[in-house]
């Protein structure tokens, strides 16, 4: 039997609609946000995984085109692998649920989040988010909720929930929130450079609407929930952790001392590798309990060692960076190259210049359908010591992209500013903690480099958290045995001005104000540490390209002249570019651009669309071809599209008896336009030029 749930979230009806469809997933909702409707199902498996040793957690979110009512493109006429914003959706809504699911659960769950129809106003991987919870909730699958989660934007200075398309176009800050009844999960923010006391406000302002919802969804769980199934758990036997404990604790603790992670690895992994042929015979069978007590020990000690003796395996202080090093132009042909070391991360950006025709095409669901600045990431196994298959971009690169994209897209200049494509690739050549904050200044170096003219500089800087009780420690500049053995992974990247982009990820259930603006306090001073490295090493974007970029120049036409730039089927458009090579992009609003590393080609391309637009006046005169003769006269074509009529009374200053005595049809012909009349039509003479 179908029960339907109303609230008003952002002044728009949510709308939940549970018992209707789906009925043999362990959970299933129709989540309705205005005309947007997602439809949510969570699966589990009966039993455990044999053989891993995590949670097999999978988040499938999936987009219909049918949902904005198009057509999928291509020959196959299907939707095929996730779009990047269908995996950016996907790992949104996974980061929030995936902490409150038991320790040592095993059961194979799948969350899948089907998009049915999709409206501007009303974004779908919320009401996904909401649904993922909701549809945990009234399952049988364990689980810790509900949490809910909002997007909070910056209005002329008013925080907005869940903001329409027309408020997104002008905000100053897209901040997506979520979180349980008590305390934030999971954070992702892009803005326009705004302080940390207002971002820290916008996290706080979005929570207490999550905890609306949170109360929302309770009231459905209370109503249509089953009951919990009894977890089966993998745990390591009490007697062998305090063996382990016993017996490797003080030498674990000796191992992870070390500056260099390569050697603290061989170090640790020799002592996990003793502790698996001392313990198994006691514990035959039992060789991923032997290794999650050994986990369970490593991660003690260096909890311990940051809380109570407040230094890091490294031996740094907590809020001590480790060593920066710059450098650009180090290749010689693309338009910009950075090199950024910070400690064992290395990363190379490389920064490409195109024309405006180069940009990114995006078949989707939502609204924007084209991008001009382009931000990847790749993560190569040899950036870990790893020997693994080379293959496309996973999760794990399409996010880190796009977090570093969100961070340097507010300082990157607008087309008309500089008019080009802009493509940024970060390779990570060795990683060892937050490796997409080091893309992002690297790529700041490159940019720079490149002679991109962005408003300031970006920087970003990872933090961390170890939290015991009501105490707790951050991290700045977290390397990864931090970011496994600890509570939280925050980063955050911005200007000299304020935040430009912020991700937040809690392994434990949440945090409150206090850590919130303690870590966005420590992280403006490393970035700020950080950003003096990197203007010592370039102050300033380069007053010049590289001479291998290709030249962009502009020019702006009377928007009724574009069809006739154009031409018929783009015949005249493409006869410009086939004779200069000169790549040209012709917008609605008029304005032309133009791109050649050849300046004559330019000149000429340009020359070319100035006698198109060309507007004939009264009195001048021009140098034309007879296109047509006819009894009374010739018609001559005086610039391209344009041809008048040159009245046989008019080819000379004696009497004409015919007009193939005087002209031919391809002759050249020197005439004044002497009348223009109310038709639009041309009247000339050679007589007036003689």
């Amino acid at each position: 039997m179908m029960e339907t749930f109303t609230m008003q979230v952002g002044d728009r009806p949510l709308v939940i609609e549970q018992g209707k469809m789906a009925k043999q997933a362990n959970g299933a909702v129709l989540v309705r946000y205005g005309d947007t409707v997602v439809l949510v199902t969570a699966t589990a498996s009966k039993e455990p995984r044999e053989g891993v040793d995590f949670f097999p957690l999978t988040v499938d979110y999936e987009e219909k085109m049918y949902a904005a009512g198009k057509i999928p493109g291509g020959f196959i006429k299907r939707e095929g692998r996730p779009s990047n914003e269908a995996t950016l959706c996907a790992r949104l809504i996974d980061r929030p649920i995936r902490p409150l699911f038991p320790k040592g659960y095993r059961c194979d769950v799948q969350i899948v989040v089907t998009v049915l129809s999709v409206e501007p106003d009303n974004a779908p991987e919320l009401a996904g988010m909401i649904g993922a919870s909701c549809a945990l909730s009234v399952s049988d699958i364990p689980f810790d909720g509900p949490i809910a989660g909002v997007r909070v934007g910056c209005v002329d200075g008013d925080f907005v929930i869940n903001p329409t398309a027309a408020q997104r176009e002008v905000s100053t800050l897209n901040l997506t929130v979520a979180g349980s009844a008590d305390a934030i999960l999971m954070v992702e923010a892009g803005a326009s450079e705004l302080p940390e006391e207002t971002m820290l406000e916008a996290i706080l302002f979005g929570h207490e609407e999550i905890k609306r919802i949170v109360a929302f969804e309770q009231e459905i769980r209370e109503r249509c929930g089953k009951e919990k199934r009894a977890a089966t758990l993998f745990t390591v036997p009490e007697a062998l952790a305090a063996a382990m404990a016993e017996a490797y604790g003080s030498r674990i603790d000796a191992a992870v001392r070390s500056e260099d992670k390569l050697a603290r690895d061989a170090r640790v992994a020799s002592l996990a590798a003793e502790a698996m042929e001392a313990f198994l015979p006691q514990y035959p069978g039992q060789e991923k309990e032997i290794a999650m007590a050994f986990h369970d020990v490593e991660k003690s000690v260096v909890r311990r060692m940051i809380t109570r003796e407040k230094i890091r395996p490294d031996g740094r202080g907590l809020e001590e960076v480790r060593p920066v090093s710059c450098e650009v132009g180090l290749l010689p042909r693309p338009h910009g190259s950075a090199l950024f070391t910070r400690g064992q991360t290395q990363v190379l950006s490389v920064t490409t210049l195109g024309a405006l025709s180069d940009e990114q095409v995006i078949d989707g669901l939502g609204p924007e359908t084209t991008k001009h600045y382009l931000h990847q990431y790749n993560f190569p196994g040899y950036s870990v010591g790893e020997a693994r298959p080379m293959r496309s971009p996973g999760r794990r690169e399409i996010g880190h992209g796009a977090l570093a994209e969100r961070a340097l897209l507010p300082v990157v200049p607008s087309i008309e500013e500089f008019p080009y494509t802009i493509r940024v690739v970060s390779e990570v050549l060795e990683s060892n903690g937050s490796s997409s904050m080091a893309s992002v200044c690297g790529s700041t170096l490159s940019l720079m480099q490149a002679g991109v003219p962005i408003a300031r500089p970006v920087s970003g800087v990872a933090m961390g958290l170890v939290k015991d009780g009501d105490d707790y420690t951050i991290l700045t500049d977290i390397q990864g045995m931090e970011d496994a053995l600890g509570d939280m992974d925050f980063k955050v990247a911005g200007t000299e001005r304020g935040i430009t982009a912020l991700q937040m990820d809690i392994k434990v259930h949440g945090i409150h104000r206090d850590i919130l603006s303690a870590a966005l306090a420590q992280a403006k001073r490393g970035r700020a540490f950080i950003l003096g490295k990197m203007l010592a090493c370039i102050p300033a974007p380069a007053a010049e390209l590289s001479p291998y970029a290709p030249r962009v120049e502009t020019m702006t036409i009377k928007v009724d002249k574009i069809r006739d730039v154009i031409g018929t089927g783009g015949k005249v458009v493409r006869g410009i570019v086939d004779a200069t090579g000169v790549d040209i992009d012709i917008h609605e609003d008029g304005h032309i651009f133009l791109t050649s590393p050849d300046a004559d080609s330019m000149a000429q391309a340009r020359h070319m669309i100035e006698e198109i637009v060309r507007e004939v006046a009264v009195g001048e005169v021009y140098t034309g071809v007879v296109t047509r003769l006819m009894k009374f006269g010739a018609f001559v074509q005086i610039l391209p599209n344009k041809e008048g009529l040159c009245h046989i009374s008019q080819l000379a200053n004696h009497r004409v008896e015919k007009v193939e005595d005087v002209v031919q049809v391809g002759d050249q012909l020197t005439v004044k336009v002497v009348e223009i009349d109310e038709k639009g039509r041309i009247n000339l003479s050679h007589k007036a030029t003689l």
